[in-house]
């Protein structure tokens, strides 16, 4: 028996770095206890923790030039998909938790986000535009199962007839077909699908608690059937590992009735570098030198790079050939016409959160 943490079962995670605002830290030391069996095994197994987030405010006003919208919703906090390369766990350290293992196991969720949003939409100054839900974590993951706070929103977005784009990785979304459908008769409504990889080992292993590739397929293909405007997202590609899977990928979405696609490149910040490589060197121990060695032509011989303009693209002969791969498939595949404009002059306020409607 080793002396050092096991691999919990079903997270992506396999470390805890430390936190970077924390001037202490813990060690883990098992030496002592290499011959206990029973509590290694409970070592490999971390509940899910659900933690109230007492936030009076919901809508994120971004000005990234790298980022499509300005304003977004995130309902949760942490992210139990447990995706190794999720570049939002950096997040959980704000809140004095760590990148690994908490961000996955303790989730926090804004439950008074719909009526927040009614606030928000009352507000006088608000001018409508689209409205991001997702963005940072996932707004379908397991969480939402019990909590159904992003159904809440999307009754809001309805009732006040106020266009928003959905990202996500988990089929949970269909569950909410009816709302959806709703919207897109308005063309009030965008989803995307992220899919990473059509290999579904690999997936389980990179995003363990995630639809599988083949269910987000089938949700593709439901979603454009109801009519709903949906693309997917080829995010992240990571060289050496997935970036050979582009064209089979979009392939796939075209056929599934995807209107449109995109793509990201992998990044690294801050504690999601220690995280990724460790999985690397778990699951993939034979190709983490390539892996590393391709990231690094692209980011200046680092493993992330956090310039507007090349973080989310990489730069160079190696991310201009990915770039290149996916514009020639995207135009080939008919996925370059992109989705319907969305709607912003049918917006009406909504009843506001005290059930008072607007005189105005």
């Amino acid at each position: 028996m080793s002396s050092t943490r096991p691999t919990v079962k079903g997270r992506g995670a396999g470390i805890n770095p430390p936190n970077r605002f924390e001037s202490a830290r813990t060690e883990d030391d098992f030496e002592q206890l290499t011959d206990d069996e029973t509590f290694f095994e409970q070592l490999r197994k971390t509940p899910t923790q659900y933690l109230p987030d007492a936030t009076q405010s919901i809508l994120t006003n971004n000005d990234s030039p790298d980022i499509p919208f300005r304003f977004s919703i995130n309902p949760y906090r942490g992210c139990a998909h447990g995706c190794a390369y999720c570049y939002a766990r950096p997040g959980h350290e704000y809140l004095g938790m760590n990148a690994g293992l908490d961000f996955e196991s303790k989730i926090m969720f804004k439950e008074d986000a719909p009526r927040l949003l009614r606030k928000e939409l009352n507000r006088p100054g608000w001018v409508p535009e689209t409205i991001a839900i997702s963005g940072v974590t996932d707004c379908y993951q397991p969480a939402e199962r019990r909590f159904r706070i992003t159904r809440g929103l999307l009754e809001v977005m309805l009732e006040a007839r106020q266009p928003c784009g959905i990202i996500t990785k988990n089929v949970l979304v269909l569950r909410d077909l009816d709302l959806l459908r709703q919207l897109a008769e308005r063309r009030l409504i965008h989803v995307f699908l992220s899919i990473t990889t059509l290999d579904a080992e690999l997936a389980r292993k990179l995003e363990p608690r995630t639809a599988t590739p083949e269910a987000k397929l089938r949700a593709v293909r439901e979603l454009s059937a109801a009519g709903v405007p949906v693309g997917v997202m080829a995010a992240p590609v990571i060289p050496g590992l997935t970036d050979d899977e582009l064209p089979a990928i979009l392939t796939a979405a075209a056929k599934a009735g995807a209107g449109s696609a995109g793509w990201q490149m992998l990044r690294l910040p801050l504690a999601v570098e220690p995280i990724f490589r460790d999985w690397l060197a778990r699951h993939y121990p034979l190709k983490q030198e390539r892996v590393e060695g391709l990231i690094r032509g692209m980011r200046d011989g680092k493993l992330s790079d956090a310039q507007f303009g090349r973080r989310m693209r990489g730069s160079g002969p190696y991310a201009e050939q990915i770039a290149a791969t996916f514009k020639v498939f995207k135009k080939k595949l008919g996925l370059d016409r992109g989705l319907p404009g969305l709607d912003i002059s049918q917006f009406r306020p909504p009843v506001g959160p005290t059930g008072q409607m607007a005189l105005f």
